[in-house]
């Protein structure tokens, strides 16, 4: 059953329809086969993008769709409940935008945004290696200055749409600073960037992870997006949004798999009742229910701070852990609803539970989560001390 929602405007109404319209008709007929045969669906994300969803939360200005990050995230979650791969590259796509968008020139902005917004180009986003995921100050990608250019050498690991992206964002050193890194805008078709074969993953098969290699790399000096050493403040600063995305999605798993073993509890009979009516399996589904409405109400209430200008840091990371590790356990007890048919491929709840794990991995493992949100409540402790003078 479709989510409870509350929206800002008719418009949103209009545009959770007809991205639950888009979904069922368009990619929920394909997202179990080219998960199983590990096809890329580069198609879909161009219809995506046609359909003004590649570029919601971007200004109208550069062929964004001006929305808040209240309304986009509840898109990211009608998509990640019906495919989870599509869910995230949205994500990703968004956030490979996200450097140009808040960080470029305004002749960079009105050169390239529009057709990365529009959805003719789809983004990749390369921060990760192999030696340095959770930390990115100890990246080894170079930039060297060469004249009017910069040679970049280096390889990039779990980059999402490597191999079938038009343009990859790029962070790469250029000192030895350690945090001089800077950030470029590099076309897909630039000659010495390649893509290694893509990994064999446990779960998110229909989306492509690659390391990406870059052996001698030229790219002009109007492709870096910011100044010297601004990349790792342009990367800290989108990866808010990213976990923001990643949570989204991941309630959208959960429900998908929630909407799946509700059905199947209803048609299911067991010592001559449905299985719904049994306790202990209607329990189950009951804090399911719970989780995915716990997970969506942390989510949204980040994505309202963001939307208003204020902090949101610790939020999205309360968001990204919450909604992640929510979904792991929603998804396994999908399984475990459904008996031994879940543990089938017959169903999709088994390939939910396997895209699930991944959730609590990527855009900063839960691990990580927990160290931001335990960190800024050890700086944080003004409440505290204004509800103490208040009490006096």
């Amino acid at each position: 059953m479709p989510a409870s929602r509350v929206l800002p405007t008719e418009e949103a109404d209009d545009l959770l329809k007809l991205v639950r319209d888009l979904a069922a008709k368009e990619l929920l007929p394909r997202a179990a086969s080219d998960e199983a045969t590990e096809t890329f669906p580069r198609e879909v994300f161009t219809l995506l993008g046609r359909s003004g969803l590649l570029g919601l939360p971007y200004s109208e200005e550069y062929g964004g769709g001006g929305q808040p990050y209240e309304v986009y995230l509840q898109v990211l979650e009608e998509l990640g409940s019906v495919w989870s791969s599509v869910g995230v590259g949205v994500s990703v796509h968004a956030l490979s935008c996200f450097g140009l968008h808040e960080f470029g020139t305004e002749e960079q902005k009105q050169q390239w945004l529009p057709d990365m917004l529009g959805g003719e180009l789809l983004g990749a986003y390369c921060l990760s290696e192999a030696h340095a995921g959770s930390d990115p100050a100890a990246m080894r990608t170079t930039a060297r200055k060469d004249g009017d250019s910069y040679v970049l050498n280096g390889a990039k690991a779990w980059t999402t749409h490597g191999g079938n992206a038009d343009f990859y964002k790029v962070m790469a050193r250029t000192s030895e600073d350690k945090n001089g890194i800077s950030c470029f805008l590099v076309p897909a078709d630039t000659p010495g960037l390649e893509a290694a074969p893509p990994e064999k993953k446990m779960g998110l098969t229909g989306s492509s992870t690659t390391t990406m290699r870059l052996d001698g790399v030229r790219v002009p000096a109007e492709r870096r997006l910011g100044n010297e050493g601004d990349g790792l403040k342009i990367a800290l600063a989108g990866l808010d949004s990213g976990r923001l995305g990643i949570a989204a999605v991941a309630t959208g798993l959960a429900q998908g798999a929630l909407d799946h073993a509700v059905a199947y509890a209803k048609e299911r009979e067991t010592f001559g009742k449905l299985i719904i009516d049994h306790q202990g399996l209607a329990f189950v589904l009951a804090d399911m229910e719970a989780a995915i409405q716990s997970a969506r109400a942390t989510t949204l209430h980040a994505a309202r701070l963001r939307d208003r200008g204020l902090p949101f840091s610790r939020e999205a990371s309360v968001a990204k852990l919450v909604a992640t590790d929510n979904a792991m356990k929603v998804t396994t007890d999908a399984v475990q609803v459904l008996g031994g048919y879940g543990y089938t491929r017959d169903f999709p709840v088994e390939r939910y539970m396997r895209e699930a794990k991944v959730m609590q991995i990527f855009e900063g493992t839960n691990q990580i989560q927990r160290m931001v949100i335990s960190r800024a409540l050890a700086k944080d402790n003004t409440g505290i001390i204004t509800h103490v003078k208040e009490s006096n």
